[in-house]
């Protein structure tokens, strides 16, 4: 196997994201403490990336959805996921009832599920096929339902307070984790559905390297 040279658009992608990050460093909307409950995960996730890049470097489609939903992560961070300004101009405009970054996050963390097909793929046996839609679907929903265990464990431990309450984020909506579950899921049917045949190819190319 021959060593591979760091691509410019990892290199562009990861520049992005520390500079978003920095940004939404800068007098977040919520406080600190609520910055770090919302940005600790993307934070983790990021640096996860960075330190296997060698050993395990991922496809390029999977950097940048890694990327896309570090900066969703970090701007929800900076505003606060209810007064991220965007959707409050389309809460007011379509007089709607909340703010609905939170609802359109949840979708897109969805994508997440192309990282996790990546992983399945390369790392166990098993193959492309209904199987492996299946995990991967459990595998996301899994990871969904554990945030939102965490999200209630921040309330509790927070005797709702302003941080944990907004932390949970649930704008008064009390099916809020189950919406946050469905539309996961729902984001995660349709990164498959149509990201597939993309990451495919990305693949294939990954993989003649690695053989190289």
């Amino acid at each position: 196997m021959t060593k591979r040279k760091i691509k410019l658009i990892h290199i562009l992608l990861l520049l992005f994201v520390i500079a978003v990050f920095i940004w939404s460093m800068i007098k977040p909307v919520g406080g600190y403490g609520l910055l770090a409950l919302e940005t600790g995960p993307a934070v983790i996730g990021v640096l996860i990336a960075i330190f296997t890049y060698k050993r395990f470097r991922l496809t390029t489609l999977s950097y940048l959805i890694i990327a896309v939903l570090a900066i969703l992560t970090f701007i929800g961070g900076h505003y606060t996921y209810s007064r991220v300004p965007l959707f409050n101009w389309i809460k007011d405009v379509f007089d709607l009832h909340r703010n609905h970054y939170d609802r359109f996050g949840h979708l897109l963390k969805g994508l997440f599920s192309i990282v996790i097909r990546e992983i399945l793929l390369r790392k166990t046996p098993l193959m492309r096929g209904p199987w492996l839609i299946a995990i991967i679907l459990s595998i996301s929903l899994a990871i969904g339902a554990f945030y939102e265990i965490i999200e209630w464990l921040a309330s509790l431990i927070g005797h709702g307070g302003k941080v944990s309450r907004n932390f949970l984020g649930t704008q008064g909506s009390k099916w809020d984790a189950e919406w946050d579950m469905l539309l996961n899921l729902i984001g995660s049917v349709l990164a498959l559905l149509f990201l597939s045949k993309l990451h495919n190819k990305q693949l294939n190319k990954v993989k003649s390297k690695d053989e190289s």
